[in-house]
């Protein structure tokens, strides 16, 4: 009987290290659409550059990315924006959290060209949602190029990247996460807004979110 029973702990034991075994590590690629072009310039900083063709015109996109009301649609149910250099972009994924406060994730916006560029920095992030104080040291740019029949190709480059093993653990982060930003920006056009009191939606985003928590 004791050798029966550990020869089933054994089984289990093999079966569940398979499973997890199989189970991939999210990747930037598992988003249709999205392709990588990042970088190494000559002075040794990663440029982590991911883009995706949208199915709308520039200024849609732009209004997407530049108005409270535009960011609602795709990118988080609390949104406050302040569009000028030095403003800010403040977010949250939990709908009803009020502007201040310190779960928002909060993005300063370092430059932009209207209907072209956006350039943004990160400012606040909730405790836990990955290297702050690396991510911090990295600026965003969004870029809108026309791509004919109403469509726009977005190229969001993300630079500043530096050696070690923060930048490397918040570069693997970021590359699925920006993609998924694309891909979800691209949705909302494919297949309209975000419906952030849904169900599906709200499992999403909760499993989004726990994909970029900081594994330390």
């Amino acid at each position: 009987m004791k050798r029966l029973l550990s020869g089933l702990t054994a089984a289990l034991l093999l079966s569940t290290t398979a499973v997890a075994a199989e189970k991939a590590p999210p990747k930037w690629s598992d988003f249709k659409g999205v392709e990588n072009t990042s970088f190494v310039e000559p002075n040794g900083q990663r440029v982590l550059q991911l883009s995706i063709l949208v199915p709308a015109s520039p200024d849609k996109v732009w209004e997407a990315i530049s108005t409270e009301e535009g960011w609602k649609t795709w990118a988080a149910p609390v949104v406050h924006i302040d569009l000028r250099v030095g403003g800010t972009i403040e977010t949250n994924y939990v709908a009803g959290k009020a502007k201040g406060d310190p779960s928002n994730i909060i993005n300063r916006i370092e430059a932009y060209v209207p209907g072209r560029l956006l350039a943004i920095r990160n400012v606040q992030a909730p405790k836990g949602f990955f290297n702050t104080d690396a991510f911090g040291k990295t600026a965003t740019i969004l870029e809108l190029v026309p791509a004919g029949e109403g469509k726009t190709k977005v190229i969001l480059s993300n630079v500043g990247y530096g050696q070690g093993a923060d930048f490397d653990s918040v570069y693997t982060h970021f590359e699925w996460g920006d993609a998924y930003t694309l891909a979800e920006l691209a949705k909302r056009f494919e297949k309209g807004p975000a419906n952030w009191g849904g169900a599906a939606q709200k499992e999403q985003t909760a499993a989004a979110v726990e994909t970029m928590k900081d594994p330390k």
